[in-house]
């Protein structure tokens, strides 16, 4: 039908308040320029400021703006995810709050998508960030791949185009600890990256801190794959091969009279051997275990507080 939503935009706003109104206009001016029938959905991640009024505020003067208010900080993902859960539109537009994501971009991404791809990724360049905040961003990307074994290309993050059955077969998928990202490259679909340049954030300082970004990668790093427990497998097995040639050379040396001393040669053998072949059935048993705790994880990803010009059916996952 003509008036259905045609595109909607997805931002999570943690500690925003200084930004939302000029959020609100930019994408307000842009999207008017592709169609009328648009939603405009933040999700506010329990700031501890008043971003929440911000986005009150805006909601009542264009009812095509959404707000939903989270019941605390939840994080970034979640906070996306929660909010893909309330689009209705035919193409999504996922893009962060603090306008690095230019929303003049948006048309271009648009228009890409609707030429015969379903998802449209922006690959940001010339990156403004600061020296610090561009290195532990390389940081985490460096320990995630690592961590999962994935290649993952740090220059594209949420911001991009995304058709409605991508949306729909993303919130099918029931796993906690996922990033949006991540997910959507891995999903398949017809795919494309689109050059775009990376403005200068409003935030006075990033949001995340240095040992956040490390736990941060490490935890969906063991989301998504069980390759450490695997990595600890290898290490035991090389162990143990170790401890074997290390063995066979202490034994030798014992029989040839090269080793005087009692029970030396008992004790390295033990620890050697001993200790590959433990790692190596942890690692084993590691397996087990994370394959059960992945199927039994039931952990809420956000919970909602309040909503406006959205339905009032609490939505929680």
């Amino acid at each position: 039908m003509k008036d259905e939503i045609q595109i909607s935009i997805v931002s999570p706003v943690f500690k925003a308040e200084n930004i939302v109104d000029k959020l609100c206009e930019r994408l307000l001016k842009n999207l008017e320029q592709i169609t009328s029938y648009f939603e405009i959905i933040l999700i506010e991640d329990g700031s501890n400021d008043n971003s929440w009024k911000k986005i009150v505020e805006n909601t009542k003067k264009d009812k095509r703006i959404k707000g939903i208010k989270l019941s605390k900080n939840f994080g970034q993902q979640n906070a996306i995810f929660c909010g893909l859960k309330q689009t209705s539109g035919e193409w999504v537009i996922v893009m962060d709050c603090d306008l690095q994501d230019n929303p003049d971009n948006i048309i271009d991404l648009y228009n890409k998508a609707t030429s015969g791809y379903d998802i449209v990724f922006a690959k940001r360049i010339n990156r403004k960030d600061k020296f610090w905040k561009k290195k532990f961003s390389e940081l985490f990307y460096f320990l995630f791949n690592f961590i999962s074994g994935e290649n993952i290309d740090g220059t594209v993050a949420n911001f991009g185009v995304y058709n409605k059955k991508v949306i729909n077969s993303i919130n099918s998928i029931e796993q906690p600890s996922r990033i949006f990202s991540v997910t959507a490259k891995s999903i398949g679909f017809k795919k494309i990256s689109v050059n775009v340049e990376h403005e200068n954030s409003l935030y006075k300082k990033s949001t995340y801190t240095f040992f956040q970004l490390i736990n941060f990668a490490f935890d969906y790093a063991l989301t998504y794959t069980q390759r450490p427990l695997k990595i600890a497998i290898t290490i035991g097995f090389i162990i143990t091969l170790f401890s074997l040639i290390t063995s066979t050379y202490y034994l030798v040396s014992y029989l040839n009279g090269s080793i005087k001393q009692l029970g030396f040669t008992t004790i390295v053998l033990s620890i050697w051997f001993l200790s590959g072949l433990i790692i190596f059935i942890i690692g084993i048993v590691g397996l087990y275990v994370g394959k059960t705790f992945e199927n039994t994880k039931n952990k809420q990803q956000f919970i909602i507080d309040k909503k406006v010009n959205l339905s009032s059916n609490e939505s929680n996952a």
